[in-house]
């Protein structure tokens, strides 16, 4: 396609006529901009929407939510996964509280040096909120320059990605780039999706070079391919006299920074019941004090990089002086029921509670 201006007319004139109606799209606070950018990466509209508007309620400025201790934002948080965008969420909130005096700076290259704002995010907060031209470069935006241009550079590379950006910045206008951006990320999500476009009703199916090469499953190219590992974790759930239960907060080796869930065994498979009392000594040492023993169903949670397979094992506890003791010398807490309720979980430790026990 020839005509750059064309195609952005094109794009803007269909996004007046088919854009969802979204409560960060009727504001230009780059508060409210922000925090549904960070809230949608890696996560789609429908299950971000509830969380945004959770955090609104919570907290109405960035001021608010520096303020909040982590606990309570991890809390918010749950569900949506990938927890290291909370914490720098609660960090660049605090950055932004403190050395900007609660204001975010007004350009992209500024921006993109504030704690878990990359080079996508910087651009959307700027073009969005204070209409810098600047492309706004996402999944979609790949997918539909890809298809509608012939564009075969792999995405998954930084060479990839440059052309790709070379291209969006000849397309983008001078006169209202925020609409356009806005325009060419939601053709991307609703239009040109990754299956299934709707290609025989398109605006560009005259001139898309996927359409009139049947390449639509083909572009964009991404050859990098994620590595998944399967973890097993065995969990151990000890349950006092009085429905209190231990959990531990998770450290920043690994995943789920700041969560809580239960002491366990990590194993290269399932343990049966004896074997992990032969393997944790905490169990030999309670076992005259356990009461009973339940065995969970097993449960499956995906993450990027990992498959994780729990296994539940719940031991009621009749709690002694003595086992006061021995927990105490392992750092193990009790908390009742409302504390746990509360406290920031995986989403795996919060199936299982809704299974077992809430």
């Amino acid at each position: 396609m020839d005509n750059n201006i064309a195609f952005s007319e094109k794009l803007v004139k269909w996004y007046e006529e088919n854009a969802r109606e979204l409560p960060w799209r009727q504001t230009t606070d780059p508060y409210r901009i922000w925090l549904s950018e960070i809230i949608l990466q890696q996560t789609r509209v429908i299950q971000g929407l509830p969380y945004y508007e959770k955090f609104i309620e919570t907290f109405e400025n960035v001021s608010e939510l520096a303020a909040a201790d982590e606990q309570t934002v991890l809390r918010l948080w749950q569900g949506l996964g990938y927890y290291s965008r909370a914490r720098n969420l609660h960090k660049c909130a605090k950055e932004i509280d403190k050395k900007f005096k609660q204001n975010f700076p007004k350009d992209s290259k500024s921006l993109i040096k504030l704690p878990g704002i990359g080079k996508y995010t910087s651009a959307a907060i700027a073009s969005f909120a204070f209409k810098e031209k600047v492309p706004v470069i996402d999944g979609n935006v790949y997918r539909v320059l890809a298809r509608v241009f012939g564009l075969d550079a792999d995405i998954a590379n930084g060479s990839g990605q440059k052309k790709f950006e070379e291209l969006a910045w000849k397309l983008i206008p001078d006169k209202n780039p925020d609409t356009y951006n806005q325009a060419i990320m939601e053709f991307g999500a609703l239009h040109c999706t990754p299956k299934s476009p709707a290609c025989e009703d398109c605006i560009f199916r005259l001139e898309c070079f996927a359409f009139q090469n049947d390449k639509q499953d083909q572009l964009p190219v991404k050859t990098k391919k994620v590595k998944v590992k399967n973890r097993y974790f065995n969990y151990m759930v000890f349950i006092g006299d009085d429905g209190e239960m231990i959990l531990n907060k998770r450290g920043e080796s690994d995943i789920w920074t700041g969560l809580y869930d239960y002491p366990m065994s990590e194993t290269s498979d399932f343990l049966e019941l004896d074997e992990l009392v032969n393997k944790e000594p905490i169990l030999g040492k309670l076992k005259p004090y356990i009461t009973s023993v339940e065995v969970s169903k097993d449960y499956k949670h995906i993450l990027t990089h990992r498959r994780i397979y729990a296994r539940f094992f719940t031991f009621k506890l009749n709690i002694t002086t003595e086992v006061k003791s021995l927990l105490s010398n392992k750092n193990m807490i009790f908390y009742n029921e409302e504390q746990v309720h509360d406290l920031p979980k995986p989403v795996l430790v919060s199936r299982y509670l809704n299974d077992a026990i809430f």
